[in-house]
């Protein structure tokens, strides 16, 4: 009878402990978060059409993990991923409630804002470094690479960034934060290009992996939240943690 009640006692603080850091994960654990990233011969018009035929027989990454409690909003997020010879291109949707963007100029505050995120090491290797970049519903973002264990970091040039071409489909103004339902997405494209200039990138094709995750936020929306792909297992809300990345596998 007292082992049943150790094991109960067990079981609580467990699940206590998860609504706080979402599903418990260990660092390089997240084997089983895969996208298998599909090529294309064509390059789509980025016009923030989650239905046209491009994205057609895409894999569809979900949000399904959080950090910090549990969020009293969770706004469905999903992201679809395609590659070519010279970009790769990332589109989400996501169905919302509570939409706040006040950030208005490159490499702001858009985390602040309802936000998706996109963070990925050109590469297997965390160890050479990362990008983030971080695009809000009004399709404002900021872009940042990191490496040498951070020692070496900064935005990425805006002459560089400046060539992700970004789409979005939401037209309202919402510097003042809308209450109502609303589906809202982002569509853009990112050159291996820019990215060389910053950190090793081994070129999508056949057989090539990247580490990656994706993100949702709303840091000073009404209803805040940091949502994450691959479980990010940190007592309070962090997205700066490339060894919880899952993977990308290029088909």
């Amino acid at each position: 009878m007292i082992y049943l009640f150790q094991r109960l006692f067990i079981m609580l603080i467990s699940l206590t402990y998860s609504q706080y850091v979402g599903q418990s994960v260990e660092p390089g654990k997240t084997d089983n978060y895969i996208c298998y990233v599909k090529s294309s011969y064509q390059s789509p018009a980025i016009n923030a059409n989650w239905d046209k035929r491009f994205w057609n027989k895409a894999d569809v990454v979900r949000l399904k993990n959080h950090m910090g409690e549990m969020p009293s909003h969770f706004p469905e997020t999903q992201v679809k991923l395609k590659y070519d010879a010279d970009n790769i291109y990332v589109i989400f949707r996501v169905k919302d409630h509570y939409i706040r963007a006040v950030a208005g100029e490159t490499n702001g505050k858009v985390y602040e804002d309802s936000c998706v995120e996109f963070f990925f090491t050109p590469g297997p290797d965390i160890s050479r470094g990362y990008f983030n970049l971080e695009v809000n519903c009004m399709g404002v973002y900021l872009m940042q690479y990191h490496k040498n264990n951070e020692k070496d970091q900064g935005f990425v040039d805006l002459n560089d960034s400046r060539l992700i071409e970004i789409s979005h489909s939401l037209q309202e103004n919402v510097e003042n934060e809308i209450t109502k339902p609303v589906t809202w997405y982002i569509e853009y494209k990112i050159p291996y290009a820019i990215l060389s200039k910053y950190i090793q990138v081994d070129t999508p094709g056949p057989g090539i992996q990247w580490r990656a995750n994706f993100y949702k936020c709303g840091d000073k929306t009404s209803h805040p939240h940091w949502l994450t792909w691959a479980p990010v297992n940190y007592p309070k809300p962090r997205f700066h943690l490339p060894e919880y990345f899952g993977w990308l596998e290029f088909k």
